[in-house]
């Protein structure tokens, strides 16, 4: 058996103001995450080995959190046994998910409200575990707020995605316009957005991380121009929580306490990541879900955090709101219930 003591609880200090119709108002001081939500207090202690669970996580900043979770459940320094898939595609999690395949799964925020109607409200969410990791880069040095955009071109990818939910939410709070006061195109995938900023087809983009590091790292005449998650801040009164956990709920009815130790074990994690890149980076590779040299430079910028509780309900239930509004088919259909936040 595995032997060493672990945290179990989060400790939520402070919450972020609920907000009843979307991100109307301005950013305020709530805005911003409380250290506390990212740490877990000691408590008995937990059997290693106690509980099982099959979870997935998604290669790059979705999967990164996980690193360290990874290495503890491979040295048997975990409560929880687990059994990990890493994959490159939200498709590949939700269908395993909805199958039973996967006890849990690191997912799209948006892909999870869905899957929720879908399975008739069998997931829930538990833990935000990344906000905004889109920016947008420049070859040049002409833009220097969301106003410079006007009269812009900008390619980006994720077409029909909360990427582009996102970024029109923004335009449009700085009032502009897609197709009237700038030019949004799209491509099929960030790689070929980067393959064309590269070639030169392109002097401003719109991408996520780990792809901003990457084009950093192969050019060095693009900078990044704009913070989405910044920008998101400045006009909205709630985090960009792009990212999640989401767990069966016929498995957390008959195992609340694997999802109690997850969360401990998982904000450790993901804290291990944030304080120290470098580590972590080379966890990442280990485990197939990126390559250390860019993730020990994109972790920084990939806001990975472990939000819970009414917390994560307030992140949620505002950006849920935002999309709505711009497209109901991107979150099911309908706003998640109450009983779709696990904890809150």
């Amino acid at each position: 058996m595995k032997n060493k003591k672990f945290f179990s609880l989060l400790a939520l200090m402070l919450a972020v103001m609920m907000l009843a119709a979307g991100c109307a108002g301005g950013a305020s001081s709530d805005s911003q995450i409380s250290e506390s939500s990212q740490e877990a207090l000691p408590s008995e202690e937990i059997p290693a080995g106690s509980f099982t669970m099959n979870i997935g996580f998604l290669k790059g900043p979705t999967g990164m959190g996980a690193a360290s979770l990874m290495e503890q459940d491979a040295a048997g320094e975990t409560a929880v046994d687990y059994t990990f898939t890493v994959a490159g595609a939200p498709d590949v999690l939700v269908s395993q998910l909805i199958s039973g395949e996967l006890d849990a799964a690191a997912l799209p925020s948006n892909s999870v409200a869905a899957v929720y109607q879908k399975t008739n409200q069998g997931v829930q969410v538990v833990a935000v575990n990344t906000l905004g990791v889109l920016y947008v880069m420049e070859k040049g040095d002409s833009i220097q707020s969301v106003a410079d955009l006007r009269g812009k071109t900008i390619l980006s990818s994720g077409q029909g995605t909360t990427a582009e939910y996102a970024f029109n939410y923004i335009l449009a709070q700085n009032g502009l316009v897609p197709g009237t006061d700038l030019t949004v195109e799209y491509a099929s995938e960030h790689s070929e957005v980067a393959t064309k900023a590269l070639a030169g087809d392109y002097d401003v983009v719109l991408l996520p991380e780990p792809f901003v590091t990457s084009l950093s790292k192969q050019s060095a005449d693009f900078r990044t121009a704009l913070s989405l998650p910044d920008e998101w801040a400045k006009v909205c009164d709630a985090p960009l929580a792009m990212g999640v956990v989401a767990v069966r709920s016929d498995y957390i009815a008959a195992n609340p306490g694997a999802v109690e130790a997850f969360l401990s074990e998982y904000a450790l994690s993901v804290q291990a990541g944030n304080d120290n890149p470098a580590a972590a980076a080379q966890l990442c590779e280990k485990y197939d879900v990126i390559a250390a040299a860019v993730a020990e430079s994109a972790i920084p910028r990939s806001n990975m955090v472990c939000l819970t509780g009414a917390e994560m309900k307030a992140a949620l239930t505002a950006f849920y709101n935002v999309l709505f509004e711009s497209n109901p088919a991107s979150i099911g259909g309908a706003l998640p219930e109450d009983n779709f936040y696990f904890g809150a």
